[in-house]
């Protein structure tokens, strides 16, 4: 628990808030800025109004613990080859119709939360179970922020990194708190106009641009950008060149960027799958753009997950799925020509492989 006060079981204060002058308690953690009356609950669902304070409901309380390699985050440039102890709370503060883990961002907490640990013994398990980072993923961290914060705190007091696998929906104020204990992040762009936000998403696409560019800009933390890309929706060759270009302009041709595959679910059941052929196109315009290091994601593709020196362009690191093959690295850049490797490594890749396992923590 740190030194964080808890008000009742799972219940703590949360940091983000101020009382309106119509005498609602407003929550500044989003973009949304929920404006709340007592008992009631913000759009997340897990944070609510009580007396005075905006509390989260959901600390120490969590939807899983899973061991996964940490390419299935994605992330191709953070200590590739290794383990990352990966768990989620409930609720989420975008509506995405193609949400792929909506029984979990859309579920009330009461109903998904059945494993209680406090940030210590995620952190103690997280090195027991030899595990490189911890990620807090598949709803967005930044709901839950009081508790990924604590929990990053212990993680670094015992040498693991922490990953925030997030949509980027945060607000100016809180985002410094929340990406300051973080080592590496992948940011969730759903698209690149504000219709698609507004009809998909259910959000604002600007607060996301800006997120990104106070990573990239402003912290040490390592970034990496995945998109889903939605038959008819996201995927045009207009929008992924204005994309793109964007990545290329603001954040640097470094960024890796993920295009992944969509399969029908949630309330977009009735479109297809993305092709494979969408994904190699898209890649092939994010490398006319300049953009160095492009993979795809959901598919079979040993060719678009391998990474390739943005010099020599020789494959450094070979993957199939999430295994890795040849590691091609010397201290931190191209064995073949010498030219350094953006991201963070490590003198030999892990060997954790494509493996998912389950992982039970003690309170």
């Amino acid at each position: 628990m740190g030194n964080r006060e808890q008000l009742s079981p799972g219940v703590v204060r949360g940091q983000w808030h101020h009382r309106t002058p119509q005498g609602r308690l407003q929550c500044d953690l989003c973009p949304r800025e929920c404006t709340l009356n007592e008992g009631q609950r913000g759009f997340c669902f897990i944070r609510e109004a009580q007396g005075d304070d905006v509390v989260l409901t959901s600390y120490g309380r969590a939807s899983g613990f899973c061991i996964d390699p940490i390419e299935k985050k994605p992330l191709n440039h953070f200590y590739p080859g290794t383990s990352v102890l990966s768990f989620g709370t409930a609720g989420c503060n975008l509506g995405c119709r193609f949400c792929q883990n909506w029984d979990i961002s859309k579920a009330k907490e009461m109903a998904r939360l059945t494993d209680l640990a406090t940030p210590e013994a995620i952190a103690e398990a997280a090195v027991n179970a030899q595990c490189k980072s911890i990620a807090f993923t598949y709803n967005d961290p930044t709901i839950f922020a009081e508790y990924a914060i604590d929990t990053a705190h212990a993680a670094q007091a015992r040498g693991v990194k922490t990953v925030a696998v997030t949509a980027g929906y945060i607000s100016e104020q809180a985002r410094e708190a929340f990406f300051a204990p973080m080592d590496a992040a992948n940011v969730d762009l759903k698209g690149f106009t504000e219709e698609f936000y507004k009809k998909q998403c259910f959000a604002e696409l600007a607060p996301v641009l800006d997120t990104l560019v106070y990573l990239r800009r402003e912290t040490k933390v390592w970034l990496e950008i995945t998109t889903l890309l939605i038959p008819g929706l996201n995927d045009s060759e207009k929008e992924l060149d204005e994309l793109c270009g964007w990545v290329a302009q603001n954040l640097g041709n470094e960024v890796p960027l993920h295009f992944t595959a969509f399969h029908p679910d949630f309330k977009l059941v009735d479109i297809p799958a993305t092709p494979t052929s969408t994904l190699l196109r898209a890649r092939k315009q994010a490398h006319a753009a300049g953009l160095r290091h492009v993979y795809t994601g959901n598919v079979r593709d040993a060719v678009g997950q391998s990474t390739y020196c943005g010099s020599c362009g020789r494959r450094v690191i070979e993957r199939d799925g999430y295994t890795i093959g040849r590691f091609d690295l010397a201290d931190g850049g191209c064995k073949h020509c010498g030219t350094p490797m953006a991201g963070r490594f490590e003198a030999q890749a892990g060997a954790w492989g494509s493996r998912r396992m389950r992982l039970p923590i003690s309170p």
